[in-house]
């Protein structure tokens, strides 16, 4: 396949990626969950420190990279993955600040829709706004998995924002008021890819600020204390 290995992933076959990719930003983070989590584990990539493992999980065949803070950057790993790895499923595994106050610190959110300013979509659609979703199955195992599991996850709507830091605006307490749960930034750019590519695409992530107490997680929480969002979202991934 003349495609790969990528510009952004130096695997030489799609052999050596799973058909799940789950996907934190942080790259330490997805080589934490291959230290702890996988058995018989290859590392498929070190481009850029972005690394990329792929193991057993209960003898389950799963892969986990990291794919950098922002759409631009995720978005990237998203093609190259889907588009020429053969990837058939991505589970974003992520950060997020809380912007309801019955959403605290390490609680965990599932992204049923996600909305932005990023511009990746104008005029794509007229003059329609796109606000794209995930895979339904996979929200819905979601939402069964974390029950049998007995683990809280608040679904809905999130804010998926090109600048981690701005200016307060009104818009944020619109936003929250029509429902959005937390603010991230790399949902928008995994569904939309995924619906492009006609894939499968989750986004979970645990609340590790908030933007109404003005509190926030460790790095070091950041990149290994996330452990429920993590076994769910190993359990979740398909066979």
């Amino acid at each position: 396949m003349t495609n790969i290995p990528t510009p952004h992933i130096e695997a030489k076959s799609p052999d050596e990626i799973a058909s799940t990719v789950l996907m934190p930003g942080d790259p330490l983070r997805a080589k934490f969950i291959a230290d702890t989590y996988l058995e018989n584990v290859t590392c498929f990539n070190q481009v850029r420190g972005m690394l990329g493992f792929t193991g057993t999980y209960h003898g389950k065949r799963v892969s986990v990279m990291g794919s950098g803070m922002g759409i631009p950057s995720s978005m990237i790993y998203y093609h190259e993955l889907y588009a020429f790895y053969q990837v058939d499923t991505i589970i974003r595994i992520g950060t997020a600040g809380s912007m309801q106050e019955f959403i605290k610190l390490k609680d965990i959110v599932v992204a049923t829709a996600s909305i932005s300013d990023s511009a990746i979509n104008k005029g794509k659609f007229g003059n329609f706004e796109f606000c794209p979703t995930p895979d339904f199955d996979l929200v819905l195992g979601c939402y069964e998995l974390a029950k049998k599991m007995g683990i809280t996850c608040h679904f809905g709507p999130v804010v998926s924002g090109d600048q981690f830091y701005t200016e307060p605006s009104d818009d944020d307490n619109k936003l929250a008021k029509y429902g959005c749960l937390v603010g991230e930034m790399e949902s928008y750019g995994l569904y939309t890819q995924a619906r492009s590519l006609q894939k499968r695409a989750l986004a979970m992530f645990t609340v590790s600020d908030s933007m109404l107490e003005h509190s926030a997680d460790s790095s070091k929480d950041r990149e290994q204390g996330y452990t429920q969002m993590m076994e769910l979202a190993l359990e979740l991934a398909p066979q």
